[in-house]
């Protein structure tokens, strides 16, 4: 069995069961390791003055803290039975015991006063919950979520690693949040930004972030939006929120989206930010509505679309393989068909949703029918299908029926869409940028007309379809020298 004993943070922290672990040891003739010399606590172990050997050349020859912390245990484990290792602050929140201990099946721990209590009792933390992390492992830390205020963040030991943890926190809080730092005996505050400014970094640095309040904030996490509207709906809130019913704002999903879209296509990045935000409100409005009424909450929301993710991309996260997108995609839609229990082509072309625009629907629709092999050979075929819709609206036009009319001009619009699928075309984009071509065109020709003095009104198509092929060749020429 190997011995674990913690040093505690200052002099005098070592337990009389620690002390006695370590001097059994060196009287049988056992291995007596520390983690490190450099920690105050050290001196515990330095007064008694037993032989032992640090291992503070294992941080030397570490490229990461997670290789040094499987390095150390390696280190204490093949040292065998019988073996004491002392570590600073407590054994217990040490990360080379706890993979010492997977390691070997268990080792005794004979903790100590815990490094972590003494920081946050430093930082008056006391009383509260808070999270505590170390330098090293901030960034998967980050990565994994839940780096939470009340935060300390121990082990700054050096000006380098002051700055990632500088540029991380400020990321998740702001630069200017004003942070305790940590350091000796001492501490003192300061913005965030000047974290990597100080003149002491060394294993006794910390940076500890209170609690800050919703309103003081700059920077928020989807947990703070979720607490704002769940403000907005609560007794007392805003009374217009309050008032709104998953019926009364879908539309407003719909609005939102398209106006992503508008900001995606102005190349502005500060409206896609924006644009960005508001989606993710409408989202986190519905969540909150459903949980009002116990339908499911924002945790389940975020847990069904990452189970999704995960279970579609069974070539990432499982034995599938794909090497390119239509690979992938391919991958993703056998995974959705089983998922969907969808046991006919019907069912599948069935499940586009009807609040599609129609466009966007009708191609999605067609390229589900597709797979079953119900399709055209090629862009001509589809072509010839149009003409004769095209024909068939004719028809029905000169029987004057305005139902028939309707049913076979969408007809031809359907087609047209099968064109442009079969074509590999987006039919959706681009009939939103033809839409857009003609805003263009139109609004130059106006101007054109009204710099001639010309009453739009009173053109004819004549000279209408003058302006509007002089509008088309000026705008073209305009874009060809962009």
């Amino acid at each position: 069995m190997i011995t674990v004993v913690g040093l505690g943070v200052n002099v005098g922290d070592l337990t009389e069961q620690g002390k006695q672990a370590i001097l059994a040891a060196a009287s049988a003739g056992k291995p007596i390791v520390c983690r490190t010399a450099k920690a105050k606590s050290y001196a515990n172990l330095a007064a008694l003055g037993v032989a032992h050997t640090s291992l503070d050349s294992v941080y030397e020859s570490s490229r990461s803290f997670t290789t040094l912390n499987k390095n150390l245990a390696n280190a204490v484990h093949a040292l065998g039975n019988g073996t004491v290792y002392c570590v600073d602050g407590a054994a217990s929140e040490d990360n080379s015991v706890k993979l010492l201990s997977k390691k070997r099946g268990g080792v005794k721990i004979i903790s100590g006063v815990s490094k972590i209590s003494d920081f946050a009792a430093r930082a008056a933390f006391l009383g509260c919950s808070y999270t505590a992390v170390s330098a090293y492992e901030l960034t998967e830390r980050a990565k994994a979520g839940g780096l939470t205020t009340p935060l300390i963040v121990y082990d700054v030991d050096d000006r380098f690693l002051a700055s990632d943890v500088k540029l991380l926190l400020a990321d998740l809080f702001g630069e200017e949040t004003v942070v305790q730092y940590l350091y000796g005996e001492k501490r003192k505050k300061l913005p965030l930004y000047s974290l990597d400014r100080q003149r002491v970094y060394d294993y006794t640095c910390a940076v500890a972030i209170d609690e800050v309040d919703l309103l003081k904030k700059k920077r928020f996490t989807l947990d703070d939006l979720h607490e704002i509207v769940c403000r907005l709906r609560a007794p007392g809130g805003c009374p217009w929120d309050r008032a709104q019913t998953p019926d009364s704002i879908k539309m407003n999903v719909v609005e939102e989206a398209y106006e992503l879209v508008d900001a995606v296509d102005s190349g502005d990045d500060d409206k896609v930010l924006e644009e960005t935000g508001d989606v993710f409100l409408q989202a986190v409005f519905f969540a909150v509505m459903k949980a009002e009424c116990g339908a499911f909450t924002l945790t389940d929301a975020l847990s069904g679309i990452c189970e999704k993710l995960i279970s579609r991309h069974t070539h990432i996260f499982g034995k599938d393989k794909a090497t390119d997108a239509e690979s992938a995609l391919s991958v993703w839609d056998k995974n959705k068909k089983k998922e969907k229990h969808h046991e006919s082509f019907a069912d599948a072309v069935n499940d586009v949703p009807r609040a599609s625009p129609a466009a966007m629907r009708a191609q999605k629709v067609g390229k589900r029918a597709a797979k079953s092999g119900l399709d055209f050979a090629s862009v001509e075929e589809a072509l010839d299908c149009l003409q004769g819709e095209i024909e068939e609206f004719l028809a029905a036009r000169k029987q004057g029926n305005k139902q028939e009319i309707e049913k076979e001009l969408g007809d031809v619009l359907f087609s047209a869409v099968n064109v442009g699928r079969m074509a590999g075309v987006d039919c959706e984009k681009a009939l939103k940028e033809s839409t857009d071509a003609f805003a263009r065109r139109f609004t130059l020709a106006e101007q054109l007309a009204s710099a001639a003095c010309e009453d739009i009104t009173k053109l004819s198509a004549e000279e209408w379809d003058g302006y509007y092929r002089a509008a088309k060749a000026a705008i073209a020429n305009e874009d060809k020298n962009v």
